[in-house]
């Protein structure tokens, strides 16, 4: 995440802290008011995909043992021997769920960039 924020700080032109220092603003009020808002603009396309990210690789924490949705659908197929021959759907529903939260935080990120107008000059 730093990385990424520090990406979009090293993307706002020089000019924009000169302008700022013109008009006589302190540096905290640079910063807060003229760099990190254009920072983070930039950057919302990689903090959303960072963000995607980590929701998917959530089926990882299962080598620590903690339950997470992967670990709980293995927990509901080994706890009846019904379920065993609905593995399929189990993991489809799995599957489906981790779509759904993908695909809202994109499509929030694309409603938050037109928003803000990223990409726009």
């Amino acid at each position: 995440m730093a990385e990424n924020v520090r990406g979009g700080l090293a993307a706002v032109p020089p000019g924009q802290v000169e302008a700022a220092h013109a008009l006589g603003l302190r540096g905290y009020q640079i910063n807060l008011f003229i760099v990190l808002p254009q920072a983070l603009k930039a950057v919302i396309p990689a903090i959303v995909g960072q963000f995607i990210s980590l929701l998917k690789d959530t089926t990882l924490v299962i080598i620590l043992g903690i339950n997470e949705l992967l670990g709980i659908g293995r927990a509901v197929i080994n706890s009846d021997p019904e379920f065993i021959q609905l593995q399929l759907e189990v993991y489809l529903f799995i599957a489906f769920i981790f779509w759904v939260f993908s695909y809202a935080m994109s499509q929030s990120s694309y409603r938050l960039e037109s928003v803000l107008g990223v990409g726009e000059r």
